[in-house]
């Protein structure tokens, strides 16, 4: 009996949504993203900084026309043609160690993650609304979200074993492995007869276009997107930053995984606590700024004191709270946003921020070759942006108070 509801299960779109979600994540080069550059690739912080803006504005072009590759193929096969097209970037990106070849890798990097963006959520919810459970949609999303997480947190740790036993490049070439068993996962899954009328690039062009025009609008709203994107994007660079300063204090690389599967498992614990955190300090607005008075504490504090212990401590402390808190912005911003206009407007911002990385990227990676503690310092100015001068109050983020403009 419980082997047919295990069986039943699999079989299902939801649980093979699930696991495709899982493998899409199983990457092992995340463990040691930044000795691959430097070490093996022999490349400057600054130039793997100008890869992650040349992968980021690739993103935002290649969004339309892979937006009508799921509209006419069908958002299944958009998704299983992500997944294959992301393991030859992998293939290729571990292949030679040139600066030139990672620029076509990351090339094919965006190329698949643009196919399976914006496919994935909408096959997932058509599938949910042909069997009448569109209702349940909130929590099966949240799941899927757990299954990315779960991902990386298995994936790291064993990319770091991988790395020491094989070499740096290993993980990335490694990484093909999952990237294809995703694939055929996505190849599986029953394309629902059900379908949004919104087709994939016109979805695209609607974020461009009307989540633009509300922003201009709608002031409150203006504020609250400037607060998350200022913050979540130092926090951002926990990622990038931690590796190089581990590097130089010579950790092995075979704990980095470990490192980063404790970041993960942070970002989770602070995420599924944020009801009960908000209680803990009074209010909506006080761990707002908690949160970003710590994320700039913890980059000031490794400047001050580069060591192991602070390195761990801004893992823990920006990694959670400032990484998480853009989620946790949504969730204030979904209140000011009419439902038929959410998931345009949401999309947008994440644009918003896309396009605030590709500037700063080249800025911290040119100013970490120099000295990673300046480049700690100039991240850790941007929360205080937000600490000292942001004028959201309390009101703002009450719904009883929330207007929809």
């Amino acid at each position: 009996m419980i082997m047919k509801i295990l069986k039943n299960k699999i079989k299902s779109t939801v649980w093979r949504y699930y696991l495709f979600c899982f493998l899409k994540d199983f990457a092992f080069f995340s463990a040691v993203l930044v000795p691959f550059f430097t070490e093996w690739g022999h490349i400057s912080l600054g130039q793997v900084q100008i890869l992650q803006s040349w992968f980021m504005l690739w993103i935002f072009l290649l969004e339309v026309p892979t937006g009508t590759i799921a509209d006419y193929l069908g958002r299944k096969y958009s998704l299983a043609l992500g997944a294959i097209v992301v393991a030859i970037a992998a293939l290729i990106y571990g292949s030679v160690p040139r600066f030139e070849i990672f620029f076509l890798g990351e090339f094919f990097f965006a190329m698949g993650i643009a196919l399976i963006s914006g496919a994935d959520s909408a096959l997932l919810y058509d599938a949910l609304k042909e069997e009448g459970k569109e209702q349940e949609s909130k929590k099966v999303f949240g799941k899927a979200h757990s299954f990315h997480l779960l991902g990386i947190f298995i994936s790291a740790p064993l990319g770091g074993f991988i790395a020491s036993r094989f070499g740096l490049n290993a993980p990335m070439l490694f990484s093909a492995i999952p990237f294809i068993l995703a694939a055929l996962v996505a190849w599986s899954i029953k394309e629902p007869t059900v379908h949004e009328k919104t087709s994939e690039s016109k979805r695209y062009i609607d974020i461009t276009k009307k989540g633009f025009s509300y922003f201009r609008n709608h002031k409150t709203l203006r504020l609250l997107a400037f607060d998350a994107i200022v913050v979540s994007s130092a926090a951002y660079f926990v990622i990038w930053l931690y590796q190089p300063l581990f590097i130089s204090m010579k950790v092995p690389v075979v704990y980095f995984g470990w490192f980063h599967a404790l970041l993960v498992g942070v970002e989770i614990l602070i995420a599924s606590n944020f009801v009960r955190l908000e209680k803990f300090f009074g209010s909506g607005k006080a761990y707002l700024r908690f949160t970003a008075i710590i994320t700039s504490t913890a980059f000031f504090m490794v400047a001050a004191f580069p060591n192991i212990i602070t390195v761990v401590l801004l893992i823990i402390l920006a990694g959670s709270f400032g990484l998480t808190r853009l989620e946790l912005m949504f969730a204030y911003m979904n209140r000011f946003i009419p439902s038929e206009q959410r998931a345009t407007v949401l999309s947008s911002i994440s644009m918003f921020r896309r396009f605030a990385l590709v500037l700063l990227n080249p800025v911290i990676g040119f100013t970490a070759d120099h000295s990673l503690r300046l480049a700690l310092v100039l991240v850790g100015l941007l929360p205080l942006l937000v600490f000292f001068f942001s004028p959201i109050e309390q009101e703002t983020l009450e719904p009883a108070k929330a207007e929809s403009d």
